[in-house]
């Protein structure tokens, strides 16, 4: 009995939120036609890329802040319960194949662990103190950045791993899809996606989820380009290391600098995989070793290592 009158508390207090309002479009959802059902929510869901498009400015800062804590060596961790972790998750698993970046640069960190990716936990959510818990056993510091996402933004797990990451100095950017005044968080970039209230009531996997994600492709990518691992729009910081990627780093290297299979594959076995590596041997007509140099000396910059060889790539 003790366990419901808190959970009613909690609810009649969450119940003012963007996200836990009741949408008017949808009062007779069950009795919609499934065309009708269908189109009403292809019709909100162009909502999510209005609420990214109006935080642009915020995440912008949350880029170049995250971009210069990564390149002094820093490290990035998503922070999240349920559908808003999940989504951390899987935007930091994706870099190391998308980017060739090491697996300890982005974490995702979700309330519960590996087996929350599979099975709900969120009641786990509720502990403030296994927010900042879960980070110091990955040894988060005053070096590293820190994205809290919590859709309704009173996430306790959140709030208290956006807490300790102010506390210590490290960088907290909030991400939540109600306004600030409604759940205010600790942090120093505050992002609101302001998606409105859901279809189906509550269900923040819907428009929330997919404005998180868009939030989350756009941050972490813009990140990955301000350090250097893009070249032009291509994935140049890419390890050739299967049948898919060897096909893509050939393709770079014949339109970008112009070689052709055989000696992409050579260049390839030369730069062990790299495929910017591959382009400033090519490029520059350098040595493996020599180029290796030259790109660490322009901290892995390959359109730097370039220009300091006099050298431009065709960009198609």
């Amino acid at each position: 009995m003790g366990r419901f009158q808190v959970d009613r508390a909690v609810s009649e207090d969450r119940g003012h939120l963007l996200t836990e309002q009741s949408n008017p479009r949808s009062t007779a959802l069950d009795r919609l036609d499934t065309i009708d059902l269908v189109q009403l929510f292809v019709e909100e869901d162009r909502q999510p890329q209005q609420a990214v498009a109006a935080a642009s400015a915020a995440i912008s800062t949350a880029v170049d802040g995250i971009a210069s804590r990564l390149k002094a060596g820093g490290r990035l961790f998503y922070l999240g319960a349920g559908t808003s972790g999940r989504l951390g998750v899987l935007d930091a698993a994706e870099c190391p194949p998308t980017f060739c970046s090491d697996p300890e640069m982005v974490q995702g960190v979700l309330a519960g662990g590996a087996p929350a990716l599979l099975r709900s936990s969120e009641g786990l959510e509720d502990l403030e103190n296994a927010g900042r818990e879960d980070l110091d056993q990955r040894g988060f510091g005053a070096d590293d950045c820190l994205v809290g996402i919590a859709a309704g933004g009173t996430t306790p797990y959140v709030r208290g791993g956006l807490r300790h990451a102010c506390d210590i100095g490290a960088l907290a950017v909030a991400m939540a899809c109600v306004p600030s005044d409604q759940a205010p968080l600790p942090c120093d970039i505050d992002i609101r996606l302001l998606t409105g209230p859901e279809l189906l009531t509550g269900s923040t996997r819907l428009k929330a989820g997919t404005a998180t994600k868009m939030a989350l492709n756009i941050m972490s990518t813009a990140v990955m380009v301000r350090l250097g691992k893009v070249f032009g729009n291509r994935m140049v910081d890419v390890s050739a290391s299967n049948s898919k990627l060897v096909d893509r780093s050939l393709r770079i290297l014949r339109d970008l600098a112009g070689v052709e299979r055989d000696r992409g594959l050579t260049l390839l076995a030369q730069a062990d995989g790299s495929v910017k590596l591959a382009l400033l041997i090519a490029a520059a007509g350098l040595a493996p070793d020599d180029a290796r140099e030259l790109l660490r000396s322009h901290n892995g910059q390959l359109r730097d290592a370039l220009t300091s060889q006099g050298v431009d790539l065709a960009q198609s």
